[in-house]
């Protein structure tokens, strides 16, 4: 058992304990004087379970003995929300489902009653009872920090059934003030953009796009998929102003648009314009995807030797294995046999060395990917996950 499970069921033995105890203190008060212990039996059968590392029948002998009053909610609710940490969120539901049918609940009782009996059903992945229940703590006198709470929990359950709209109505309020929300719901608006695009409605994937920005002009992601819906009708012009977009945002994204923004130039015979554009970035963010792309271009310009000499400058301020690697393939080009051999042993090492690199990582968990994932399949964070920087990454 966890030092902090331990920990949480001795408070609440702890709590049990002094409820009992003054429950029955004037009643064994004269029992007490001649030495014998105001707490009932049941308690010290439970104590001595948790203390032996058998929680489940500590808690099940607390459960037993704490009579369910106003006194005693509060301890039932810890008991409960115990099991659901433990894994078994059935016996919470029957904890609290059992204080929710009590008729002497205050309201605010009544509230967080509710809130745990939700976080149960979540748990177990009974969506729609937990909607039913959150739906009405909104409309019941409940105080306003349950209110807050309810509706972020509805928030996650709407972002668990992929019901971006119903999560934006939900969430709006809490946009302005809270960071992680307002991210978030930029993304919804991406998601329910790339359903408009799916269903080939572009003109209200533009408009889903513009409100992400509205609510989050950092949203690398709305300027990503507007460049692709310029794509998609061979408006590359604009496809390249919403991709170079994204440098002006988070240049850290370089290695997501550079290809498709490559492309677009190319599609528009606009060389002069690719090698300007890649200047400019070279001057205020040299990472290495821009390095190489700008190499490409310098050895179409002038040459191999020309593009090794430029890496080479370029590795000197800033090293990166992805930056040898890419040396290594400029200086195969012109070797003899005997250095091509030598250099395609160490190449071979630098590959091995790649491949086992993660290239985004979340900034939030640090959760490790080789694919982007605009929400984080490990803490659920949204706009979290970036290219990985450094000497093994950008």
């Amino acid at each position: 058992m966890s030092d902090a499970l331990l920990l949480a069921m001795l408070v609440a033995a702890i709590a049990i304990g002094w409820w009992l105890g003054r429950r029955d203190g004037g009643r064994r008060k004269t029992a007490s004087r001649g030495g014998e212990s105001s707490l009932p039996r049941d308690y010290f059968v439970g104590l001595n379970h948790l203390l032996n590392e058998q929680p489940d029948r500590a808690i099940e002998t607390f459960t037993q003995a704490l009579e369910v009053n106003s006194d005693t909610v509060e301890t039932h609710i810890a008991l409960g929300n115990l099991y659901r940490s433990r894994g078994e969120a059935d016996r919470a539901v029957r904890i609290h489902q059992n204080l929710l049918a009590r008729p002497a609940l205050t309201a605010v009782q009544s509230g967080q009653v509710q809130l745990e009996l939700s976080r149960d059903f979540l748990n177990l992945g009974l969506l729609d009872r937990a909607e039913r229940l959150l739906q009405g703590l909104q409309k019941a006198n409940a105080d306003d920090e349950q209110k807050l709470a309810g509706k972020r929990l509805l928030v996650d359950l709407f972002q668990r059934e992929k019901e971006w709209s119903q999560a934006l109505e939900v969430a709006q309020p809490l946009i302005r003030t809270d960071a992680d929300i307002r991210r978030a719901a930029a993304h919804w608006q991406c998601e329910l953009a790339m359903e408009y695009r799916r269903d080939a409605s572009p003109s209200l994937a533009r408009k889903a796009l513009r409100q992400a920005l509205n609510i989050d002009d950092r949203c690398v992601r709305a300027n990503w998929i507007l460049g692709q819906i310029e794509w998609d009708i061979s408006q590359y012009r604009n496809a390249i102003r919403c991709w170079q977009r994204i440098f002006e945002q988070d240049a850290s994204f370089a290695p997501l648009v550079l290809l498709p923004l490559r492309d677009a130039y190319q599609l528009l015979d606009d060389d002069t314009g690719w090698w300007q554009f890649l200047e400019e970035q070279l001057q205020h963010n040299p990472q290495t995807t821009i390095v190489i792309m700008a190499a490409h271009a310098l050895k179409k310009r002038q040459g191999t030797e020309m593009a090794c000499a430029f890496v080479s400058d370029q590795l000197r301020e800033q090293p990166s294995l992805r930056g040898v690697d890419f040396l290594m393939d400029l200086y195969l080009e012109d070797s003899d046999p005997g250095e091509r051999d030598r250099l395609e042993l160490l190449k071979q090492h630098t590959q091995q060395l790649l491949s086992v690199r993660p290239r985004y990582r979340c900034q939030r968990c640090g959760f490790d990917a080789e694919q982007l994932t605009w929400q984080c399949p490990h803490c659920h964070s949204w706009g979290t996950s970036k290219p990985i920087t450094g000497i093994e990454g950008e």
